[in-house]
């Protein structure tokens, strides 16, 4: 199928570590141009870590954009150089202290086509054990277990509003119930 676009120029706006903003100036079908913005940003990753009991841990992270405290999956960005999967061991650690005895990929998924690249995979860590955390400055981190069907109904009730941590969850119903 033919692209329906043509991109006629671009430039980039904002640039920082974790994601830069790129101005497009496009031609419609119709023939019209109108600038178009792109976040353009690292892939990601979504851990769904459930402990040996078959409890699932939830990270409970204050958002500044939004002023809230969010229950959500343990997640990051994808480095350079690194695969989806070497990025989620590490998060998994990072986040909540984790390993897996098991990591499945789950699927992926893009999480935000109408503005943005990102390319999220999503894995469920089985067997997870528990340590010691290392988070980044900026996060600021608690965590929450909860049983698999209780996980489950917190994302399809909303109390899990984090779009990305609700789908990996439902993506794993069949696993946690």
């Amino acid at each position: 199928m033919k692209k329906p676009y043509q991109t006629l120029s671009n430039k980039i706006l904002i640039k920082n570590p974790w994601f830069s903003v790129q101005q497009d100036e496009i031609r419609l079908p119709s023939g019209e141009q109108t600038a178009y913005n792109v976040i353009r940003k690292a892939n990601a990753v979504w851990i769904v870590p459930v402990l040996s009991d078959g409890r699932v841990v939830l990270i409970n992270q204050y958002r500044y954009p939004i002023s809230e405290w969010c229950l959500e999956i343990p997640a990051g960005g994808v480095l350079p150089d690194s695969t989806p999967e070497e990025m989620a061991i590490r998060e998994l650690k990072e986040e909540i202290g984790g390993t897996a005895q098991t990591l499945k990929s789950i699927g992926t998924y893009w999480t935000m086509n109408g503005i943005g690249n990102e390319l999220g995979h999503f894995y469920l860590a089985t067997g997870v054990t528990l340590g010691e955390q290392h988070h980044e400055p900026t996060e600021v981190i608690e965590l929450k277990i909860v049983s698999g069907t209780k996980a489950v109904e917190m994302a399809q009730s909303g109390e899990i509003a984090d779009a990305q941590s609700a789908l990996g969850i439902l993506l794993c119903k069949d696993w946690l119930s």
